[in-house]
């Protein structure tokens, strides 16, 4: 009788599913929406099951109505940038899955520059550079989008978002566009608001300085070979796994723990950097997962120091 009705459920689940997909086709028609798309096509770990809506909207008025749509029809919905610091757990991520690549213009005016959410952060201060503005540098190795870096405060070298950002455009959960500025976006380490409140980022305003041209390029030049002696680019990963631990590096201390090239499944300690797990031979989110875990444990035994994520960890086991 329990397998009656199990089948039962899966036939209106089934039912139910089709019903929403064909009303997503007409009421959100010139859309580009994907149904029941591997998310591992789109991460940079090159894992993630699949998600039952992924949408490209072309402008904010695609977002809007899609926003608009998730929240009457009662379907989750969030943004994913470049997906450069993320982990997407093999189940995938019901609802909507929004990517904001097609919003990606980007405007110098005097010393402001503004780029929309899905613009590309190196992209980004390559045209701080074109302009001659300094400021951007800290970030020219950084993948991922602008909308993520302002999301996290994304920084390196010394430098972050915080330092150079005036403002910024979000969308709010309940779909009105408000403008936050800098200090109201509360940035901490690896963190702003925009981690509590479920807002998204539209786009932002930053803050730059006149500079020599030859001398921002070389800086830029500098910094990304730094990040390319330093760093695993050469593998699929989730870029640095976790944050700083105070008066320590998190890279060194696994080290010490003598994790440098551990491996799980498909998943191990980068043996170049070992603060970046690399995905080296068809590994999964749970390979991840199972990793993360047990570096934490074995650097707090080690150690006596817990190593707190810095990557965030989504959707369905």
């Amino acid at each position: 009788i329990d397998d009656f009705f199990d089948i039962i459920d899966c036939i209106l689940l089934f039912e139910m599913r089709r019903q929403m997909k064909e009303k997503i086709r007409q009421e959100l028609k010139g859309i580009d929406i994907r149904f029941d798309e591997p998310l591992k096509d789109y991460t940079y770990t090159k894992v993630g099951g699949p998600v039952d809506y992924l949408a490209f909207p072309r402008n904010r008025y695609e977002l809007v109505r899609m926003v608009e749509f998730a929240n009457r029809e009662g379907i989750e919905w969030m943004v994913l940038g470049n997906s450069s610091n993320i982990i997407v757990r093999d189940g995938g991520i019901r609802g909507f899955v929004i990517r904001m690549d097609k919003l990606n213009s980007v405007t110098v005016s005097g010393y402001t520059l503004e780029a929309e959410a899905g613009a590309n952060l190196i992209e980004t201060t390559g045209i701080a550079l074109f302009h001659s503005l300094t400021g951007f540098e800290f970030a020219s190795g950084i993948p991922g989008s602008v909308g993520g870096a302002v999301f996290m405060n994304a920084g390196a070298y010394g430098g972050e978002i915080a330092h150079i950002l005036v403002s910024a455009q979000i969308l709010t959960p309940a779909g009105y566009v408000v403008t936050l500025d800098n200090r109201e976006l509360r940035f901490g380490y690896r963190s702003s608001i925009l981690q509590e409140n479920g807002a998204i980022v539209l786009s932002a305003k930053f803050a730059l300085k006149p500079g020599n041209h030859l001398t921002i390029k070389q800086e830029m030049d500098r910094l990304t070979h730094l990040r390319q002696l330093k760093q695993p680019l050469e593998y699929p990963s989730c870029g640095s796994v976790f944050k700083r631990p105070l008066g320590h590096f998190a890279g060194q201390l696994i080290m010490e723990a003598g994790l440098k090239g551990y491996r799980i499944g498909g998943v191990e300690v980068s043996e170049k950097h070992a603060g970046f797990m690399v995905n080296v031979d068809n590994g999964t989110a749970t390979d991840y997962e199972k990793l993360i875990a047990h570096v934490i444990e074995t650097v707090k035994d080690h150690s006596g120091i817990t190593l707190e994520r810095e990557v965030r960890i989504l959707g369905d086991q």
